[in-house]
């Protein structure tokens, strides 16, 4: 990442607090860990986070009262609850105060983070292609770009990405595995008819139908292989 986002943890379940840190540090994320509230708004006080991850149900002072006291300390904080209890009275004024999100515990990582980028305005990005060196050089690439990306052979794999976390941005070569890029792409557009997508081929002329038929059905662009990560890079943000 470029810009290392801040993240403090919040929580009295101290293993779950240190495996958390443990986690987003190794992501790439600036992480600290205060075991309860109190301790929390004192490291506010001291310096600021973009992300706070807060428990609601602590000892000595409970999610809800750090919840409002953190936006007098650090109201540009975004903070995001975390939950193992049916709270519905605390959640319900959390949500009504302007918490960003409420996750329940226990935790789906991959959720967690894509909701701690969406909140600071990053985008998902799914590369769909059946080749591994293409997906992992780019996903190299746009993860250092501050993008959280997630890799799919085929459109079967792609789906149950798309189910489970929808995307923001999809990179789909033409040519794949059972369902091609084109199939594909409108297969995932169905589940979020607002995804956009960048397609991508090597086969131009072998292609050409199956591309122009993605942009008349809304796809943003195609590229054609090979290219330069930088050039798709300011397709990307131009999309963001």
């Amino acid at each position: 990442m470029k810009h290392k986002i801040s993240v403090l943890i919040v929580d009295d379940d101290r293993h779950l607090g240190e495996t958390l840190t443990d986690i987003l540090i190794e992501k790439g994320y600036e992480t600290n860990y205060a075991d309860n509230g109190f301790k929390g708004l004192e490291e506010l006080g001291k310096k600021s986070y973009e992300v706070v991850l807060l428990d609601l149900k602590m000892p000595d002072i409970d999610g809800l009262e750090t919840f409002r006291r953190i936006k007098k300390v650090s109201p540009e904080s975004l903070v995001i609850a975390m939950t193992a209890f049916s709270l519905d009275n605390i959640i319900d004024s959390i949500i009504h105060e302007g918490v960003s999100e409420v996750l329940y515990k226990p935790l789906d990582i991959d959720n967690l983070l894509a909701t701690i980028i969406t909140a600071t305005g990053g985008s998902l990005i799914m590369i769909v292609d059946d080749d591994p060196n293409i997906c992992q050089s780019l996903a190299a690439f746009l993860s250092e770009e501050n993008y959280l990306v997630s890799i799919a052979k085929d459109s079967n794999e792609a789906l149950k990405i798309a189910k489970k976390i929808p995307q923001h941005i999809l990179l789909i070569d033409m040519k794949l595995p059972v369902l091609n890029g084109l199939e594909t792409y409108l297969a995932l557009k169905k589940i979020n008819p607002n995804v956009k997508a960048i397609m991508m081929t090597g086969y131009r002329e072998e292609t050409k139908d199956l591309v122009k038929e993605a942009m008349e059905k809304d796809a943003h662009m195609c590229i054609y292989k090979p290219f330069e990560p930088s050039s798709l890079l300011s397709l990307i943000k131009e999309i963001a």
